[in-house]
């Protein structure tokens, strides 16, 4: 393989924080980086080279942008794989992750019966189109949490329905058809950031990550646990790695179980919040190695540097509004402390507007997180 610079440029459907990301991690690689969005002047368009307006699914939209880059790639969910397939041919510009990959994933029943029917370990579950079956699966399984089989994300699209609960009210509140899951009784819930590059595949090393809400708040790596328990959930990674199409880097969301199983939870074929320690806590982040991946580069070390923790800075206004973040001096204050503010103009309630990560080599993880916590609650947003 030969690699010169500069290097080609880059389309990424997406130019929220996770595009934003990318284009500073592009930066350094001489790879210039194009995003569309349908939010004019979006977070990552400081950072890249030009964006393209538009929705994430509009042909045209996608057409224009395939029309000026040599790669293309996506950075949410909501893109549409047949207009994704359409232009890869049409410009002759490749994909990754391959569009049949972010078919399966969008539909998380079709995602989990697609890692079932491989042997990879999941919780109990089955799709549920009206009031009569999510009542009866509640009754088989003696609770659910119910998932939108499409869109949901940070909590949106999945509710928890247990015995007495009204099956009519719960599947209209999520929108349509669902999927129920057996309410995991799980010691902690872990993430594995993989990378699939032209040759090979690499992950990261187990994150822990903490939920309020449906919402991930912070995530420490390597996550506590046992060294059996981080063997499996890398092998357990490694399966999905080797089972979908398409080279870049992906998220893998885990249960650890009471009695130490690893189950799959969700999968995003994209860069994932609880890999965004790999920045500071890496040798090469997630961002980079989804660039290099996606353009069939030699992969970055995924090796750890530093034990670390991040935690996500939430809106915390009442209603959407512009605001403006406070008590920033306090992190800027903490030596071993980096701030990442994501460029967004409105805050609304539980909006993810930033993360803080801390290192620390000689630090206790849960000393660690505790000083994370406190920092980023001392963060508070005002209107402006």
């Amino acid at each position: 393989m030969t690699v010169s610079l500069p290097g080609p440029t880059l389309g990424v459907v997406g130019g929220g924080q996770l595009g934003r990301m990318l284009g500073e991690a592009a930066a350094p690689l001489g790879v210039e980086v194009v995003v569309s969005d349908p939010t004019p002047d979006c977070p990552a368009a400081p950072v890249v080279s030009d964006q393209v307006v538009g929705a994430f699914d509009d042909p045209d939209t996608i057409r224009e942008l395939a029309s000026r880059v040599d790669v293309l790639t996506f950075e949410i969910e909501l893109a549409d794989p047949d207009v994704l397939d359409a232009v890869s041919e049409e410009y002759d510009v490749p994909v990754h992750p391959d569009p049949a990959t972010l078919r399966t994933i969008q539909d998380k029943l079709v995602q989990t019966e697609t890692l079932a029917d491989a042997g990879i370990p999941v919780p109990e579950f089955v799709g549920v189109d009206t009031p009569g079956e999510l009542e009866s699966a509640v009754d088989d399984m003696g609770g659910v949490m119910l998932k939108a089989r499409e869109g949901g994300y940070d909590g949106r699209g999945t509710l928890p329905v247990q015995p007495g609960d009204d099956p009519e009210a719960a599947l209209e509140e999520i929108g349509g058809n669902a999927m129920a899951e057996r309410l995991v009784d799980f010691e902690r819930e872990l993430s594995v950031i993989g990378v699939v590059g032209a040759d090979e595949i690499r992950t990261y090393p187990v994150t822990e990550t903490i939920h309020r809400d449906e919402i991930l708040r912070e995530s420490v790596s390597p996550a506590r646990a046992t060294d059996p328990v981080r063997d499996r959930a890398q092998s357990v990674a490694r399966d999905v790695l080797e089972l979908l199409d398409g080279r870049g880097t992906y998220g893998i969301e885990l249960f650890e179980t009471t009695e130490g199983e690893i189950l799959v939870n969700e999968i995003a074929p994209r860069p994932h919040n609880s890999g965004h320690w790999t920045i500071e806590g890496a040798r090469a982040s997630q961002f980079e190695n989804h660039v290099r991946g996606v353009l069939g580069w030699p992969l970055g070390s995924t090796d750890l540097v530093a034990p670390a923790v991040t935690a996500n800075v939430l809106g915390d206004v009442d209603e959407r509004t512009t605001a403006t973040l406070r008590g920033v001096d306090g992190v800027l204050d903490e030596d071993t402390a980096a701030m990442h503010w994501y460029g967004k103009r409105e805050v609304y309630p539980l909006r993810k507007m930033g993360h803080l990560t801390l290192t620390g080599s000689a630090v206790d993880p849960g000393e660690l997180l505790a000083r994370a916590r406190s920092l980023r609650d001392g963060l508070t947003f005002e209107r402006d």
